[in-house]
């Protein structure tokens, strides 16, 4: 999926004394507006979370019809992320034995992979973006884990939370450039940065696409907050995220050399009640799937 450059992008700004070039607003709702769909299946598998009524044979033979994303399903579903004892040759073998819901994490994965063609924007590493989506998701799935929070929504949650990153390089890349630039020469957060230079930033883009393409409102909170989660009573999906994003770009997962850790919400961090051995189990499955995971969806 090559994502649409709408005409008008700019306006003049003013950002502490700085002269930047931001986006108009409208420019960003065009672009996100006349955004090309995500394939059907890829849709409908993210748009069902939560709904047990897609019944698992309905869902394999809708992946099937599919030959490139199956085939991505398969490596996937063969990878070290569900140890299988013997490789799985089929849809619906691999419907069998890993059951509905982490097969629908394995196709969503799999599916937004392949959907999206690499931007033109100058910095911005394709290879290395999906690494750390791929590494956050990870993360975000151990630590739903550990909270009895819902892994699949976690996992997928991890896939999606940075693509407003994706849509802004590939739609403005000379201003998603210079918001780059911009935070490699003051060393500072990359959501300052883009609201200085943009206008807006990643999240909030992030939230209109979720929107657009209908996702569920608990998934579109937590790709708007997921740098910058609510205060609530217990743990969230968006505290989850949060935690998970910050600890791939700890854990170097992008492999760019410039990479930083974005900070790190107190109260989020909190919220989940890690302790040592459970900071330390997120850490090595991560690690440990990594390499094979992106390896299976050929990034």
């Amino acid at each position: 999926m090559s994502l649409p450059r709408p005409k008008g992008e700019y306006r003049s700004a003013q950002h502490e004394g700085t002269p930047v070039t931001g986006l108009s607003a409208q420019a960003v709702r065009d672009s996100v507006r006349d955004l090309p769909p995500l394939p059907e299946v890829v849709m409908e598998l993210i748009q069902s979370l939560g709904n047990e009524a897609l019944g698992a044979e309905q869902l394999a033979q809708r992946i099937a019809r599919d030959p490139a994303l199956a085939a991505k399903t398969l490596r996937l579903a063969n990878s070290s992320l569900y140890g299988m004892s013997r490789r799985v040759t089929s849809i619906g073998e691999a419907t069998a034995i890993l059951g509905l819901r982490n097969l629908r994490s394995v196709a969503t994965a799999a599916g937004l992979v392949g959907s999206f063609a690499p931007s033109h924007c100058a910095g911005f590493e394709f290879k290395a973006f999906w690494h750390h989506t791929i590494g956050t998701a990870l993360c975000a799935r151990a630590l739903a884990g550990a909270q009895g929070l819902d892994e699949e929504e976690a996992f997928t949650l991890g896939l999606l939370h940075d693509i407003g990153r994706l849509a802004l390089a590939s739609s403005f890349p000379e201003a998603t450039a210079r918001a780059m630039a911009h935070q490699r020469d003051s060393d500072g957060p990359t959501l300052e940065s883009e609201r200085a230079v943009l206008g807006t930033d990643h999240c909030a883009v992030g939230g209109m696409i979720a929107e657009h393409w209908c996702f569920a409102p608990a998934i579109v909170d937590a790709i708007v907050s997921h740098h910058e989660p609510a205060p609530s009573a217990c743990a969230s999906l968006a505290d989850v995220v949060h935690v998970a994003d910050n600890i791939a770009h700890a854990l170097d997962l992008s492999k760019l050399d410039n990479d930083i850790v974005p900070p790190l919400s107190m109260p989020a961090w909190i919220r989940l009640r890690l302790d040592e051995g459970q900071c330390r189990a997120v850490f090595q499955q991560a690690e440990a799937q990594h390499e094979a995971v992106c390896a299976a969806l050929s990034i």
